[in-house]
Order: C-alpha cells, then sequence, then structure tokens
C-alpha cells in the first residue's frame, strides 16, 4: 500500500495531491538512485554535491555546501573527503583565512560530472514520457502557484 491510500480528511483533495507528488518524488528519486549507482558507481548527495560545485567553478566553504544542500557540515565532510580522494574536487585554502577552505571540482570532476548531468537529464525526461509537453508546462506551471503561494506566506509569517 503506499502513501496515496492513507488519505482521510476534511480535506482529502489537497491531501491526496500531497500524497501523489511525494509518491511520484519518492519513485522518480529511487530510479535516480539506482541509475546512479549502477552507471557511475556513486551516490545522490555525492551527485549532488558535485551539481553545487559546478554552478560555482570558484568553489564553496564548507558552510556553504552544507547550507546548500541541507544536510550537516559532517555529512558534507565526508562526501568531500571520498571526492578527494577520487581526484574528483580539492579543496583550495581562503586567503586571509587559515581555517577555511574552498571545494571546487577538479578538471576530471568535471568531466565526471558533465557525464553524469547528461545522463540525470535523460534519467528525468523518462520519468515524464507520460506526459506531454503540454501537460509537463501545465503542471509545472501550476506547481510554480503552490511555491508562489508559499512564499508569500512565509514573508507574512515574518
Amino acid at each position: 500500500m503506499d502513501l496515496e491510500a492513507r488519505g482521510h480528511s476534511e480535506h482529502p483533495e489537497a491531501l491526496r495531491l500531497w500524497l501523489r507528488l511525494l509518491t511520484c518524488t519518492q519513485l522518480v528519486e529511487k530510479q535516480v538512485r539506482s541509475q546512479l549507482r549502477e552507471q557511475f558507481d556513486t551516490t545522490l548527495p555525492r551527485f549532488d554535491l558535485m551539481a553545487q560545485l559546478q554552478r560555482n567553478p570558484d568553489g564553496l566553504k564548507m558552510n556553504e555546501l552544507s547550507r546548500r544542500m541541507m544536510v550537516t557540515g559532517g555529512n558534507v565532510t565526508g562526501i568531500t573527503d571520498q571526492l578527494v580522494a577520487e581526484g574528483l574536487v580539492e579543496r583550495v585554502a581562503v586567503e586571509g583565512d587559515r581555517r577555511a577552505y574552498r571545494v571546487r571540482l577538479t578538471p576530471h570532476g568535471c568531466t565526471q560530472f558533465d557525464d553524469m548531468a547528461r545522463a540525470h537529464e535523460a534519467w528525468i525526461v523518462t520519468a515524464f514520457e507520460g506526459l506531454s509537453l503540454r501537460e509537463v508546462e501545465s503542471l509545472h506551471k501550476l506547481l510554480g502557484k503552490v511555491k508562489q503561494h508559499y512564499h508569500a506566506t512565509e514573508k507574512e509569517q515574518a
């Protein structure tokens, strides 16, 4: 029995929608994790860390990586240590701060990540093959409205 079967509420449609979104997210994520493991012998957290570094070619401090990935510093340190040992990322001292390092992709890491990112994109496209382009665009627009409402509510509460 999946999460969708458990909905009992006075707001059944909203709850059912949430459970459907959650179920779909879990299904796609499970497939991505499996493909990363099979094709690249890596994990989703490692991919996510490398994706952050790819977006920031000058590198990021460990605390910034931790914040962006929404994980503990210890998790980031462990993943970074593995990637450094494999020559995919490097630590570079931050000028003026002897205790701080920036982590950035090595040239080998950039090449490896580019291969993973292309495959990742194909897996995501495959995950949505059951929808037409118009349906994908519509779903994206509707979820954007949910996101916008959430952020507006956050600001009101601040």
